[in-house]
């Protein structure tokens, strides 16, 4: 039901030219400075997938009434191709949508060039602290917020209780104690499997092995004045990178797996070759029926450096923005006011995401542990908010630079190599 939802995540700006400056306005950005009036007819941008039908019919239905005499129209937009089509369209004034919503690690590349308005002062209304904080911060320029988080998928991990209870593990404390519990599993093979590991990640699976890098305090690239620095040869970085490397070799399947494989993570789950793997909230359908309804199933979020404490993993998702071209910015406001209404965050969480206000994420009808996942959500990280990062995961420098780690390639000579194609890209 749900399993193009991993590749969309990840998919953010495959490729796209990337220079908006066609998309820069005149005015000054201030969210609704120059509305087109008491009327109009306004345009949201959604993504495939992103919201349910009833949502869109409450939203539509509730502006209308809301504001008699203009109107309000939905549109479904693919990923594929999206970068090109926005940028085409955010350009005009009378192509422009009022709203549009943008993959989170793509707004750094749109707030860079003055695409979206300044909604600052709106954000407090829209869920102040109880927004995801690493969406907020790909979303701003200069302590501005233009974009904001319209909804998350948690990662954590999916383990079968009864091959940890036979191998005489528990979930992971730290990440120390998850290199061991992984090393443990994949020694005891407690069910005498053929080419038994303890865990399945993909070695393209990077937003799983970010985990590592962000929790160490480590990051791919770091802004120093107005040049972008690659930073995966520092001490966190390499700390991270290196315990990664060692993971590996305890026993995790998947580390020269294709980005098709990564997005089914749950396949060698539901064989019984793997005791845990790393998904999104919507894996869970996906595992075989008999470990699901035989309670066979627990999860557990990426553990932190010290033991207890949690980690912090990418959360991929979406934000929103009004459009600096929008004629209608007083309209959009109310829009995005409903948008981020409790009626309607609920049915985001009824759809089976994190909501950008986590305060509704117990509402989740697809997951038991939303709290969990609210939590790991709340404590996210995302990918450095440069605005020429898309032309990184265009070039899959970071998936071939985890699928290189993963294999058993030197970290070092990895790392020199990556840190100069990262410092090339960004600083375009």
């Amino acid at each position: 039901m749900k399993l193009t939802r991993t590749a969309r995540l990840g998919a953010l700006a495959a490729s796209a030219a990337l220079v908006l400056t066609a998309c820069s306005s005149s005015d000054d950005g201030d969210a609704a400075a120059d509305g087109g009036g008491e009327t109009g007819d306004l345009k949201v941008w959604f993504m495939d997938g992103s919201v349910p039908d009833e949502a869109q019919d409450w939203l539509v239905d509730e502006f209308e009434a809301q504001n008699e005499g203009s109107t309000l129209t939905i549109e479904i937009q693919q990923w594929d191709g999206i970068v090109e089509k926005i940028q085409t369209a955010m350009a005009s004034e009378s192509q422009t949508p009022d709203i549009v919503e943008v993959g989170n690690t793509q707004s750094p590349t749109y707030t860079a060039v003055g695409a979206f308005t300044d909604v600052t002062d709106k954000v407090d209304a829209w869920g102040g602290d109880d927004l995801i904080q690493s969406f907020i911060d790909v979303g701003s320029v200069d302590d501005k917020v233009y974009t904001v988080p319209f909804y998350a998928g948690s990662r954590i991990f999916y383990y079968n209780t009864e091959t940890f209870e036979k191998a005489g593990v528990e979930p992971p404390t730290s990440l120390d104690d998850f290199t061991e519990v992984v090393s443990t599993l994949t020694e005891a093979n407690p069910d005498d499997v053929e080419d038994f590991k303890g865990a399945y990640i993909a070695g393209v699976d990077q937003h799983t092995l970010e985990a590592w890098l962000y929790t160490h305090g480590g990051q791919y690239a770091v802004q120093e004045g107005d040049q972008w620095v690659g930073n995966l040869s520092s001490a966190e970085s390499m700390e991270a990178i290196d315990q990664v490397a060692e993971l590996y070799e305890a026993g995790v399947l998947g580390a020269e797996d294709s980005v098709d494989a990564a997005q089914e993570p749950w396949n060698d789950f539901n064989e019984g070759r793997v005791a845990m793997f790393s998904g999104l909230t919507w894996s869970f359908p996906n595992i075989a029926e008999d470990l699901r309804e035989n309670d066979k199933v627990g999860v557990f979020a990426v553990p932190g450096l010290e033991d207890g404490s949690l980690g912090k993993t990418f959360a991929g998702g979406s934000n929103l923005g009004i459009a600096a071209k929008s004629q209608n910015k007083d309209l959009a406001a109310s829009v995005m006011d409903l948008l981020y209404s409790d009626d309607f965050q609920i049915m985001m969480a009824q759809n089976g995401w994190v909501p950008g206000n986590t305060t509704f994420a117990d509402a989740q009808g697809t997951a038991d542990n939303a709290a969990l996942l609210a939590e790991v959500a709340a404590n996210s990280q995302l990918t450095p908010p440069a605005q020429y990062w898309a032309l990184v995961e265009g070039e899959n420098l970071d998936k071939d630079f985890w699928k290189a780690i993963a294999r058993g390639d030197d970290p070092a000579e990895v790392v020199e190599s990556t840190d100069a194609r990262m410092e090339e890209l960004l600083n375009k």
